[in-house]
């Protein structure tokens, strides 16, 4: 199993005057190949959590085992599992340094000794994988436009190999159809690689058409833990959470509200316009 938490708990800056309880008492187990997605308001924790899945953070207290390594255990070195999972965080093009997208996509594996034809055929390959042309290899990332440079970045991490893939917040501050476009090719690899994605977002929408299982993180506890439908099923709750539900399973629900017999959880647009006019037609036959 990738990813297992036994009652982990994290604390920032203990025993100071500014400590801060992130996560209490956290338990969760994640497959092999599950594509995850974690929500949660700001300062829920989520951003805690992952960064306990590639052992950038190590449990105040608990167990935290990430393929096989026992990372809560102090004297247990992390490197090789940070080879392992890769992170991406919020805007990860500002971390691009490098004078050409070649050197920056290279730097991971560079970094994991490996000899220079496997460093090259590995960009290639992660710059195919992000849908960019390998030519592009010898232009200054910051040439680029955001879209392309965030998928540089994001090559830079699948350059590496790694079995879980971590994205936080993967799609700030891009248009619709750069963000569409990311989240497919995120889901494509998942699909292809069978790899292991989780997904951090505020986007609902996205969270709801892609992923398998959804956990939603609030006050440093794991509320709900389940499929999609099963946890849009709770919007009351998650609207008191300060989190909100797709804008088709809110039609729905109003429609709900009215007496329509209608599911009370659509994922997409288009699962709600099916729901609607087959209502529509049955009414319309009694």
């Amino acid at each position: 199993m990738p990813i297992a938490l036994r009652n982990v708990s994290f604390t920032y800056m203990p025993g100071t005057p500014f400590q801060r309880h992130a996560l209490r008492g956290i338990s969760l187990d994640i497959e092999d190949g599950e594509f995850v997605g974690i929500i949660g308001q700001t300062g829920s924790g989520k951003s805690t959590l992952v960064q306990l899945f590639n052992g950038l953070l190590r449990p105040t207290s608990g167990e935290a085992e990430i393929n096989g390594i026992i990372t809560s255990k102090p004297e247990v070195k992390l490197r090789r599992l940070r080879q392992q999972v890769g992170l991406v965080f919020q805007f990860p093009e500002h971390q691009l340094f490098g004078e050409t997208v070649e050197f920056d996509v290279g730097f991971g594996p560079r970094n994991q000794g490996l000899p220079d034809d496997e460093i090259a055929a590995r960009v290639r390959d992660a710059l195919t994988l992000v849908d960019l042309d390998p030519e592009i290899g010898q232009r200054s990332p910051f040439d680029l436009s955001g879209g392309q440079m965030r998928r540089v970045a994001i090559a830079g991490v699948l350059a590496m190999k790694p079995s879980i893939l971590i994205l936080d917040e993967p799609t700030a501050g891009l248009d619709p159809r750069g963000r569409d476009e990311i989240l497919e090719k995120i889901a494509s690899l998942q699909r292809e690689r069978g790899i292991t994605v989780i997904l951090v977002t505020h986007s609902m929408e996205d969270v709801a058409r892609l992923v398998d299982r959804l956990v939603v993180v609030h006050r440093g506890a794991i509320s709900y833990d389940g499929s999609p439908r099963e946890v849009f099923r709770h919007a009351s709750s998650l609207t008191d959470m300060g989190l909100s539900v797709p804008q088709s399973t809110l039609v729905l629900q109003a429609l709900r509200k009215r007496g329509w017999e209608v599911p009370e959880v659509a994922l997409t647009e288009e699962e709600a316009r099916q729901a609607i006019l087959t209502f529509l037609q049955r009414r319309d036959m009694a």
